[in-house]
């Protein structure tokens, strides 16, 4: 008889997290080398060091770079979005049809709407007072940089509400050829989703092929979460930590500190808390399973890339049921972005105190209703939350040369900010799911607590 057993394989969440924890090391490692080198005088080998490993080729002065790092980490991000728009137009099109009821359709979207509303108002109610607290406490005053304002990059100036004009595309192939326009891929999909549903047999030809794609999808998104996912998530965080040096973040370290401290704490707290005032199940088991999501989120930086994640998790590990969630889902990535609000809070806050401004508690809540419209039209794609900071200045006035010269600042040392900030959406997304699928009595208990 034999005593030997059949090893398990690691699992994915133990694998992120090996990377994750890889990467902050090795990241950490290049940073303080990159430090040592270039005050020793050897700035030369760093920047052989950044050519080989970390520096972008697409950029003008990585024409002679290998940017071993850098090309991993963009074919897994690429490779991602590459499934975001088919993805969404497929799920949510078979979830459209697979819904008998259209009273149960008006709850299911009413539901989700409400949540993501009232934790975008908690969110930017406790990011409010902590930043407020902050201010008040003297650590928001800092000396400007000189750099030149035009370093700055911003979006031009939109008025929120043509979020809602942009959401019905004239064009449905322009609608598809960019992943900054998810919220008219879900319109359209709704649209052929109800068609599809209103049809009914007549549409069977296409439901079925749109059921092939969903299952092609799933397999390449499967391959390429579980197999590259890690390696990749090792390469960016070690790159983003490598090439941002301490001089980026040394003079608004308390900015930096009290956002990621504050998305932090909300995520652990206000989601936990709204899973068992909700529905009663035990939220200890859901930030467990969750986890991982989060993680791929600090890691990508894109709410966008951990949809297919997400997806999985909600349905195989949470219960939820793969209609509510091919709905809710692809909503919340694009009209949730929670983290977005909480991190404005504290940017506007840090940039009109460092202009000499007194930020007041009436300003805040200006901000967080400017903020909350303006998230909601947010490309789910990195850096943008922090491009639309400009909009929530321009609505207060706030557009001197000295806040512009802050926004620059913010820009500049943003990143470890946005990163921090995504967990939050994403959580919240999968928080919301199954909150309606419990409300809905569609939730695997089983399922959720196993």
């Amino acid at each position: 008889m034999s005593n030997t057993t059949k090893k398990q394989p690691m699992s994915v969440v133990k694998k992120m997290m090996i990377a994750l924890v890889g990467g902050l090391l090795v990241g950490i490692a290049f940073l303080l080398l990159r430090e040592q080198l270039i005050s020793s005088g050897n700035e030369g080998a760093w920047t052989i060091l950044n050519k080989i490993l970390f520096q972008d080729i697409t950029a003008e002065d990585g024409v002679s770079a290998i940017g071993l790092f850098y090309i991993i980490g963009q074919l897994f991000m690429r490779g991602l979005q590459l499934a975001i728009v088919p993805l969404v137009l497929v799920s949510l099109s078979l979830a459209m049809c697979s819904i008998s009821s259209s009273t149960k359709l008006g709850r299911i979207a009413g539901r989700t709407l409400i949540g993501f509303f009232l934790f975008y108002v908690c969110g930017a109610f406790l990011a409010g007072i902590v930043a407020y607290a902050v201010k008040s406490a003297g650590f928001f005053n800092v000396t400007l940089p000189s750099e030149a304002v035009t370093d700055a990059a911003t979006l031009d100036a939109f008025n929120p509400l043509a979020t809602i004009v942009n959401a019905v595309p004239s064009n449905i192939a322009a609608a598809f050829s960019s992943n900054n326009s998810i919220l008219a891929v879900v319109v359209v999909a709704i649209i052929i989703g109800l068609c599809m549903n209103a049809l009914g047999e007549k549409a069977d030809p296409l439901k079925k092929v749109l059921e092939s794609v969903n299952e092609i999808i799933q397999l390449y998104l499967t391959f390429l979460i579980n197999k590259v996912g890690p390696i990749a998530i090792f390469c960016l965080i070690s790159r983003t930590f490598a090439i941002y040096g301490t001089e980026y973040l040394a003079p608004a370290a308390a900015y930096i500190v009290a956002a990621m401290i504050t998305l932090f704490v909300l995520v652990v707290t206000i989601y936990p808390i709204g899973i068992w005032v909700t529905t009663k199940m035990n939220p200890i088991k859901f930030i467990k399973k969750i986890a991982k999501v989060g993680v791929f989120g600090f890691s990508t930086n894109s709410s966008a890339a951990c949809l297919p994640l997400n997806t999985r998790t909600c349905i195989d590990e949470l219960g939820c049921s793969e209609e509510i969630t091919s709905f809710v889902l692809p909503t919340g990535m694009t009209i949730n972005m929670n983290g977005t609000t909480v991190m404005h809070m504290f940017a506007a806050t840090f940039i009109a105190t460092s202009a000499g401004i007194d930020v007041t508690p009436a300003n805040l809540a200006t901000i967080a209703f400017l903020s909350i419209c303006a998230a909601m039209g947010c490309p789910a794609i990195p850096i943008a939350g922090t491009t639309l900071i400009v909009t929530i200045l321009s609505g207060l006035g706030w557009t001197s040369d000295a806040c512009m010269i802050a926004y620059a600042l913010v820009v500049a040392i943003n990143r470890p900010v946005e990163m921090a900030l995504l967990p939050l959406n994403v959580i919240g997304d999968a928080t919301v799911n199954v909150i309606v699928n419990a409300k809905e009595k569609e939730l695997d208990k089983e399922k959720y607590n196993s």
